[in-house]
């Protein structure tokens, strides 16, 4: 069957519609204007679904800042990313890194949850974007953690995480460890190694070396 072509424009439409032209501007805002700004966010349709937006968690003086791909179930309804079973295992990641959760800064590339846990359009992770680059240029951390593809497609603008993985990149002065998603990790047992591994890297910075219990 022919594709009918007045349909197509018109899901091209429903995708793109109401997205603000407007770029969004938070240059110069504090952290606390930042945060409620987002809060009351509407300029992608992720808003319509959200119950709560999800900021960030951790020290605003964070010297390792981890980035993921956006809000689940239980971020949402809790307002705190990284709560749920991935949540679990990437705090579990951080200790064994040697550091508690509450030193470390943890956001997201959008800030509310997308439907069924799919990942961002482009046009929702281009919206929200500012937010997180903000969030960056407060906190300063010296290293940057990128869990997964979603989150290394849109701050390094590369693809493939399995072969960067575990190799140093650089975002604004700033070193960058790109790594596997904790949910990633818990469909993919196996590959628990590869990922310990580009932490261990990470820890190497901070001088700090891993320790096997006797």
């Amino acid at each position: 069957m022919a594709a009918n072509p007045s349909k197509e424009v018109n899901i091209v439409k429903a995708d793109t519609e109401n997205v603000p032209q407007d770029k969004l501007d938070v240059c110069r805002m504090p952290y606390e204007e930042l945060e409620k700004k987002a809060a009351v966010c509407t300029r992608c349709r992720l808003h319509k679904s959200r119950t709560n937006p999800v900021f960030a968690d951790g020290s605003r003086k964070a010297e390792l800042m981890f980035i993921g791909e956006g809000p689940g179930r239980d971020e949402d309804a809790q307002g705190i990313p990284f709560v749920g079973r991935a949540g679990q295992l990437l705090t579990k990641m951080i200790e064994a890194m040697q550091f508690d959760r509450k030193e470390v800064y943890i956001a997201n590339i959008v800030k509310c949850r997308p439907p069924e846990n799919r990942a961002p359009m482009d046009d929702e992770a281009e919206q929200c974007l500012p937010y997180l680059l903000r969030q960056i240029e407060l906190v300063q951390p010296k290293i940057i953690v990128l869990l997964g593809a979603v989150p290394l497609k849109y701050i390094l603008g590369l693809a493939g995480i399995t072969k960067i993985r575990g190799n140093w990149k650089e975002f604004k002065g700033i070193k960058v460890m790109p790594t596997l998603h904790p949910a990633y990790l818990l469909r993919n047992e196996a590959a628990k190694k590869d990922a310990w591994k580009d932490l261990q890297m990470v820890m190497s910075v901070f001088g700090k070396k891993y320790r096997k219990n006797s």
